[in-house]
């Protein structure tokens, strides 16, 4: 497909994501905004923060745990299953359940396993279950406006939990942060929007790349999740398959199965993600890595960060994989918003209960 005919777009994009991925940089400004102005009680007590989420919640928690730790006074963790850790309990610890419809089994089942072991609350949601159990019970419940997809709604999952640590004290004021990532995002956007022609879009050619092929997405650092969300993103949005690394933990295992099956290789595309603040390590690791990848035979590409702090780099890259998912999208003639197997498997899981 043509990748510079935009009312093609129009008509494979009718739920209008692509409007959703270039109002991304208000929407991480809206929800930083947002999180500085909601009710939440003081917390002196707490050692450990458990963020339990899944998908487009739970990737947020993954990108402020991964931003915030070398920061933070207080381990952070992210749960993605049915009820809790055994040591989430009691006032020391705070879980923070964040489910964008509110209605996530998983999520719910954490609620009431937080409540079971007396552990600190508070919600994140657009409503739903969720808000009404957390209201019922007198305890903090954020509520956002959101729209659309969960996965759509990253800049509110990141935003208002980076808000939260910093408002109970367990981070350093990230709001200088917070301006130049919205900033750096913005100029990025420049080359990257859907009216910039191929030739000139690289978000546009590294989707290119990507037809017919399987990625698989390494990232290091902040840059970890990131990975993962490019491989959530492909999926989700592209309908296809993909899968993320991480570094170095892959250069222990992963690199040693790059000998088999050959014939599978020139089929597989394998994209770093890198940011000049990584640290110095990774970055040879990445440069030694991708050397490895090449001399088997993988097609190999690196993604290079924008902006001058880790938040910017992180959200950049990030920002650049759900273009590039869109573009891969619509190279794929596919509708980029519905996920028919998920709300599938949704409905057996339903009936089963």
């Amino acid at each position: 497909m043509n990748l510079d005919d935009t009312s093609r777009f129009q008509q494979l994009d009718p739920q209008k994501m692509l409007s959703m991925i270039d109002g991304l940089p208000d929407q991480l400004q809206a929800a930083w905004e947002l999180g500085q102005t909601l009710p939440l009680p003081e917390m002196p007590d707490v050692r450990q923060v458990v963020i339990s989420g899944l998908g487009g919640s739970a990737i947020g928690g993954d990108l402020v745990a991964s931003y915030a730790t070398p920061l933070s006074s207080v381990p952070i963790s992210v749960w993605r299953n049915y009820d809790l850790p055994a040591h989430a309990k009691g006032k020391h610890t705070l879980v923070i359940t964040s489910s964008h419809s509110g209605n996530t089994e998983e999520t719910l089942s954490a609620f009431d396993r937080a409540r079971q072991m007396e552990a600190s609350l508070l919600s994140i949601s657009t409503g739903g279950e969720l808000a009404r159990r957390a209201q019922n019970a007198n305890l903090p419940s954020w509520i956002f406006e959101h729209d659309g997809q969960p996965r759509a709604a990253i800049g509110f999952s990141f935003g208002l939990l980076l808000a939260a640590l910093f408002r109970l004290g367990h981070i350093p004021d990230p709001s200088a942060e917070v301006v130049d990532a919205v900033a750096a995002m913005r100029a990025q956007q420049e080359v990257l929007r859907a009216d910039v022609p191929t030739v000139k879009n690289p978000a546009k050619r590294i989707a290119g790349q990507l037809v017919e092929r399987c990625p698989v997405f390494i990232g290091a650092g902040f840059l970890a999740p990131v990975a993962r969300r490019w491989r959530t993103q492909v999926a989700e949005i592209a309908k296809a398959v993909a899968q993320f690394e991480e570094l170095p933990e892959a250069d222990h295992n992963m690199l040693a199965g790059v000998v088999n099956p050959e014939p599978l290789f020139d089929r597989t595309m394998v994209l770093f993600l890198r940011a000049a603040l990584n640290h110095p390590r990774n970055l040879l690791r990445i440069e030694a890595t991708r050397q490895i990848f090449m001399v088997e035979g993988f097609n190999t590409d690196i993604v290079d960060a924008q902006g001058e702090t880790r938040l910017a780099q992180q959200w950049t890259c990030l920002h650049y994989g759900d273009y590039t998912s869109f573009y891969l999208a619509m190279a794929y003639g596919v509708d980029p918003t519905p996920v028919d197997a998920i709300e599938s498997l949704k409905v057996q899981l339903k009936a089963a209960s």
